[in-house]
């Protein structure tokens, strides 16, 4: 492992974080915290800390002594100073002359002695950094320490690697047993380099940041040597078929069976991250490999995250043999579910009982032959499942090339996923789901205007988004503008295949769709007597067969997860009172409000909803500037009277039409529905 150490780099950050009235030595540890943090074979998502002790003026400037530690659950790759809240250390250190310490009494001690009653909790190991005597203490889950120490015998696997190097801590929970461990084992032999905590980590300590983070690497270092002089053996799945189906037909079908229906045409939906490249293959072709991984995950610091153990499906079949494939996964979720509620009663019955079952669905699912899909409530927990779900590969494939992968006992485990300070970094309490959690949503023609509001109206509602539009730059800088996790796509609508490989990468993307707002469209104008021909089928190409592009594929996709699905259509005020010279435009406009009509008729018994929106007046790429002054002059009237020439008096804006969209998808019992949205148009109103 290289060392990304730059004393240059640490004394840019150092004078930036004074000049802000940051100490020096704090603005090291985040220095120090952010290099491990970016670097997965140390850390993930949350994992691993850091702490500083320091000296800091109380309110009546009297000098308090102070263990500045990562808040529970902070990003180290991320981090700030806000991330390392401070803690007076006196009362904390003298805990150590205890002999036990309840869980909760440690945390009313923590939160008593937050120097900033808004600071983020301080991490559940803080006890442990408080306990050690030097400045600066570091802590990962470095995957290479935890192949050694997920061994039969870890201690003597470490002791080989390292030597006298480090002290070498039993496996235990966090918390204060695991602090006073820690602070034992150094105590018997202060000159340690660092302390491995055997099948959870390794922990390394300075007067300084650099030397801390020096350690880290070096012992990290020390691990891989070690680790490179071992071979495994590659046991490759059988029957892997020569030509599988693609993962874009896999996935809606795995997310259907992972679905929950909960009545009423309301389904509790998850998504999937896909993970199809060489290290997920590594894994999923390899039984042996499956074999090591599902003895559980690398430390129980994961298990939170990805459960104990992943979901293991049949190979990827066929496209012929998909059917087949989708009963025999549907037998092995529930063999799966069947199996997760045994381990919570057996558990929580040896543990005194009283605790509340989570839910059984797996964070993880491979699939030989293709990869594996990281599972998840939302696509970032997805995605984290899935980087843990890795990295636990690779530490069983290290541990399995010197010995035999033995990580921590399903008890423990369960220790972990049901300790409500592990809990918490999950925030589940401080944020339920919002509306449209857990729903896919695809807005065509979202690089601007009313696509682009509705796309940025179903986030906020916590709907993912996918946002497709014929400018693929506009796409992408749309979704840039919303969120790390929209995706934008370049598509255009009026061609069949781009539009079936776009909904494809949305499926590879989040694993389904679940909502669509079919909205690109655009306006010819013409008399209807004269217009030529081409300018007619032009239209009718966006206007109306891109709409049933759009909407067949989304029915490919709702039906394969057979979980219900929203067709939503922009069909505009032209349907239902058409304009003069505006044939080209309405006509196909008024075929597309019964295009609508007709899904909702033809699939409804499918749990498909179909519905449209009509509007009018609404400033988008539709309704230029040129064009509302030219159409304002020719009615003798201002902008703003014309855009308000309605019966409220009112502008309707897009974000207005992106409301209406939103209920819709939200409304449950509502389909074959239009909603217009134009401040009041009496020849447009439909009853």
């Amino acid at each position: 492992m290289k060392s990304l150490w730059s004393a240059a780099e640490a004394e840019r950050l150092v004078i930036q974080l004074t000049a802000e009235g940051i100490d020096a030595e704090l603005a090291l540890s985040v220095y120090a915290t952010r290099l491990l943090g970016g670097d997965p074979t140390l850390v993930l998502h949350g994992g691993g800390n850091s702490s500083v002790k320091a000296t800091l003026p109380d309110l009546l400037d009297q000098p308090v002594s102070v263990l500045h530690i990562k808040g529970s659950g902070r990003d180290m790759a991320t981090i700030d100073p806000d991330g390392l809240p401070a803690v007076r250390l006196d009362p904390l250190q003298a805990l150590r002359r205890l002999d036990r310490l309840s869980d909760a009494s440690m945390v009313n001690v923590l939160e008593l002695n937050r120097l900033h009653a808004d600071a983020p909790a301080p991490s559940v190991e803080t006890l442990m950094h408080a306990f050690l005597p030097h400045r600066h203490v570091l802590h990962t889950h470095a995957t290479a320490v935890l192949a050694l120490s997920n061994q039969p015998d870890g201690t003597a696997a470490c002791r080989e690697a390292f030597g006298s190097r480090v002290g070498i801590v039993p496996y235990m929970m966090s918390g204060f047993a695991l602090a006073r461990a820690v602070a034992e084992t150094y105590e018997a032999d202060p000159t340690v380099e660092g302390l491995v905590l055997l099948k959870h980590g390794l922990v390394t300590f300075g007067d300084d940041a650099a030397t801390a983070y020096r350690r880290m690497i070096d012992l990290v270092t020390l691990a891989e040597g070690h680790l490179a002089q071992g071979r495994r053996t590659v046991v490759p799945v059988a029957g892997l078929a020569t030509a599988p189906v693609a993962a874009a037909a896999l996935a809606p079908r795995l997310r259907g069976l992972l679905a929950r229906d909960k009545g009423d045409g309301l389904f509790e939906r998850w998504l999937l991250d896909l993970r199809d490249d060489d290290s997920a293959r590594a894994l999923s072709d390899d039984a042996a490999l499956i074999k090591a991984v599902g003895r559980g995950v690398a430390t129980p610091d994961h298990v939170i995250r990805t459960k104990p153990w992943p979901l293991v499906l049949p190979p990827a079949p066929t496209a012929e043999g998909l059917d087949g494939w989708v009963e025999a996964a549907r037998d092995i979720i529930a063999a799966y579910e069947a199996r997760y509620h045994d381990y919570f009663v057996a558990n929580d019955r040896a543990k005194g009982g009283g605790r509340i079952e989570l839910d059984p669905v797996a964070r993880v699912a491979i699939v030989p032959g293709l990869g594996l899909f990281g599972i998840g409530a939302a696509a970032a927990a997805a995605a984290v499942a899935a980087d843990m779900a890795l990295a636990t590969a690779a530490c069983a494939a290290a541990a399995e090339s010197i010995g035999t992968y033995t990580p921590a006992a399903e008890a423990d485990l369960f220790d972990l996923e049901y300790w409500s300070l592990e809990q918490a970094k999950l925030g589940k309490r401080k944020h339920p789901e919002r509306p449209l959690a857990r729903q896919v949503m695809v807005v065509t023609g979202g690089g601007s205007g009313i696509g682009a509001a509705t796309a940025r109206a179903f986030a906020r509602q916590g709907a993912e988004v996918a946002i497709l539009d014929l400018s693929a730059n506009a796409a992408r800088t749309v979704a840039a503008s919303i969120g790390p996790r929209v995706l934008g796509l370049g598509c255009d609508v009026t061609n069949p295949e781009a539009v079936a490989a776009a909904f494809d990468a949305v499926a590879r993307h989040f694993g389904g769709v679940d909502i669509v707002v079919s909205n690109a469209g655009a306006a010819w104008q013409g008399t209807i007597g004269s217009v030529d021909d081409a300018t007619l089928r032009r239209s009718f190409e966006l206007n109306f067969f891109a709409h049933q592009a759009v909407a067949q594929n989304a029915v490919r996709l709702f039906k394969a997860q057979g979980s219900g699905g929203s067709l939503l259509f922009n069909a505009s005020k032209q349907s239902v009172n058409p304009g003069k010279n505006f044939g080209p435009y309405g006509l196909p406009k008024a075929a597309t409000l019964f295009l609508m009509k007709q899904y909702a008729l033809d699939h409804g018994r499918d749990g498909i909803r179909s519905a449209a929106v009509n509007a009018d007046r609404i400033r988008s790429g539709l309704l230029t500037g040129d064009m509302i002054a030219s159409r304002s002059a020719a009615r003798g009237l201002s902008e703003k009277d014309y855009m308000a020439g309605n019966l409220l008096g009112r502008e309707v804006g897009a974000e207005d039409v992106a409301d209406a969209f939103v209920w819709l998808a939200r409304s449950n019992k509502v389909t074959a529905c239009t909603i217009t949205v134009d401040g009041g148009n009496i020849e447009a109103s439909l009853r």
